[in-house]
């Protein structure tokens, strides 16, 4: 972590590259200039991009944008829903294709927009490792859809012997659905009971709410994996993980909370 200065009390952050501690940035049409800007500021702050759903499809200077992710040390990845898209017009080889073709090492498997047997979903997360790192989002964007806390378990288990790195908690840009209630408010039963059998370092909670975040550090800590971050939300994020900001202000002095 980049410190202009001294304080006591702060928190220790995994360094990059870091296996926990993830934060993952959803780009939804960003410019090459955002993207230099956004590096400028933030880059040792973030370490996944996501261009989220399917805007890969129609961004301009998608492989320049790409390489300047790369050239920063971040690993990008087409949103779930691109594999979705893919997947229902029986196009998986040709997704295999498109992601060699743009250099990425990094995908996400998903069934939130599409009926998927969830048998059929493992087969593709086992077929995906052998050649990439996969990410398996466990979640519905329907928000009428409520998976009872067990079959989030469940599945996850599955997806993670399956061969995903990191199971997502579904929770779309806005931050309500799946983990969340349509006010944002977490569904912090959920959310406890999951932690009972799955691992935190094995999950990435997307987040994208302020107040989702300060629950998450609030929960397991400085270093719990978030995604679903606004690149404008990024640093704000940082300062909420380590107690500089007045949600976690006290959360970190001596004798609180988690080191």
């Amino acid at each position: 972590m980049y410190n202009n200065y001294d304080l006591t009390f702060i928190p220790d952050r995994t360094t990059k590259p870091r296996k926990n501690g993830l934060t993952m940035v959803m780009d939804k049409g960003l410019s090459c200039r955002e993207v230099e800007d956004f590096l400028e500021t933030s880059s040792n702050y973030v370490d996944i991009i996501k261009l989220g759903w399917g805007t890969s499809f129609v961004a301009q200077n998608l492989e320049k944008k790409i390489a300047l992710y790369k050239e920063a040390g971040l690993s990008v990845y087409f949103g779930g829903t691109l594999f979705e898209a893919f997947i229902t017009r029986g196009m998986l080889d040709e997704y295999q294709r498109t992601i060699e073709k743009f250099g990425l090492d990094l995908v996400e498997v998903s069934d939130g927009s599409i009926i998927l047997d969830h048998d059929k979903k493992c087969e593709y997360i086992k077929e995906l490792a052998k050649n990439f790192t996969v990410l398996s989002e466990v979640g519905s964007k329907d928000a009428e859809k409520i998976i009872p806390p067990y079959q989030w378990i469940k599945l996850m288990k599955a997806e993670l012997d399956a061969g995903a790195w990191k199971v997502i908690g579904e929770a779309r840009e806005a931050g309500n659905v799946g983990l969340f209630r349509a006010s944002g408010e977490v569904r912090s039963g959920l959310v406890q009971e999951i932690l009972t059998e799955v691992p935190a370092e094995k999950i990435l909670w997307e987040a994208p709410q302020k107040l989702q975040q300060v629950y998450f550090v609030k929960l397991c800590g400085a270093n719990v994996n978030l995604g679903n971050i606004a690149p404008k939300e990024l640093i704000p994020l940082e300062t909420v993980r380590i107690g500089l900001r007045s949600d976690t202000f006290d959360f970190f002095l001596e004798g609180k909370g988690k080191y």
